[in-house]
């Protein structure tokens, strides 16, 4: 008897010892190597990147200095194929090659710029639904936000860095430009021109336009706000046609402490055959006293494109006042209807 107990409490015990010994259920984990190699934001954009390869007019003057040869990042804002870039890529295009991310080649055409922002509209051939990105105003970023830049390089590679917003101030150049926002996002990265400035949700934010500084560089961003504001003018009209054309002379010029300075001259302005000498501090325009850039562009736009524009140079320790017709820069550039 005491045997059988034995043999029953034995078989009872079995199995609750297999139970116990079962191994537990594990979630499944996924292996490094099957990780996404890309953050999310940047995979929410790069369906709607395209690599804009462009051939300009050799005889052209932009193509003295950018090349007749150029490339750079466009962003597709609508699904009827109208992409966004930086203007100084598309400047007397003779064509237009687009390279969609599956390694299509497009044709497209140039239907509008914004010289005041510095960027264009280009309109990819073809009937069909593009995908597009979600463009979003930059100002609900923080300085010191995480952001994203994303493009693509000249060999329809992906290219992209996680940034940070260093700042968000006004920005002048030499070349009568001036943006009264910009976002400026370290580091930069190669191919910059044209890529897509992204929040952490994948959203465009700004578009990339000129590296600054030196290594590892700042990219400048135009914020994306600037753009929604007039991208139907420029899609319906080629340019914007609510706001007064600014006048310009095309003079090139550098901003020191306390002071501007004649720097050059753009072959196809006014400015040349002025009577300008590289070095002339400018200390006056149309009768108010200036001393940086940012002043320099403020009086001079002040005025409409065709007035005379009153420029006070000092030169010698002699002050003299030369005289400018301006035209509307627009003109020099028309987009291909």
């Amino acid at each position: 008897m005491t045997a059988r107990i034995a043999l029953l409490i034995a078989a009872l015990l079995v199995p609750a010892g297999l139970a116990l010994a079962r191994p537990a259920v594990r979630e499944p984990r996924l292996h490094p190597n099957d990780l996404p190699s890309v953050p999310s934001y940047v995979q929410r954009v790069e369906p709607a990147l395209v690599g804009l390869h462009v051939r300009a007019d050799a005889d052209k003057p932009s193509s003295a200095r950018l090349g007749a040869r150029r490339f750079g990042t466009g962003i597709v804002f609508d699904p009827r194929g109208y992409v966004v870039t930086v203007s100084y890529v598309v400047l007397d295009a003779l064509g237009i090659e687009a390279r969609t991310r599956d390694g299509r080649s497009v044709p497209a055409r140039l239907v509008g710029l914004d010289l005041d922002l510095g960027l264009a509209v280009v309109r990819l051939e073809g009937e069909r639904a593009w995908p597009a990105a979600e463009l979003w105003p930059s100002g609900d970023l923080d300085v010191g936000a995480l952001t994203g830049t994303v493009g693509v390089d000249d060999d329809n590679d992906l290219v992209h860095a996680t940034t940070t917003l260093q700042a968000v101030r006004r920005f002048a150049a030499f070349w009568e430009y001036m943006l009264d926002r910009a976002l400026l996002l370290r580091p930069s990265m190669s191919s910059w021109g044209g890529s897509a400035a992204v929040d952490e949700r994948g959203r465009v934010v700004g578009i990339v336009s000129l590296r600054l500084g030196e290594a590892p560089y700042v990219s400048l961003a135009i914020p994306a706000e600037k753009f929604l504001a007039v991208k139907d003018e420029l899609v319906a009209a080629g340019r914007v046609l609510s706001r007064r054309p600014r006048p310009w002379i095309g003079l090139h010029t550098a901003a020191e402490p306390g002071r501007v300075v004649v720097d050059g001259f753009n072959e196809t302005g006014p400015a040349r055959a002025a009577g300008f000498r590289r070095g002339d501090q400018i200390v006056g325009v149309n009768g108010v006293d200036i001393s940086s850039q940012e002043e320099f562009y403020e009086q001079m736009w002040r005025r409409q494109a065709g007035d005379t524009i009153e420029v006070a140079v000092r030169r010698d320790d002699r002050v003299q006042v030369i005289s400018v017709r301006s035209i509307d820069r627009h003109r020099l550039y028309p987009p291909a209807r």
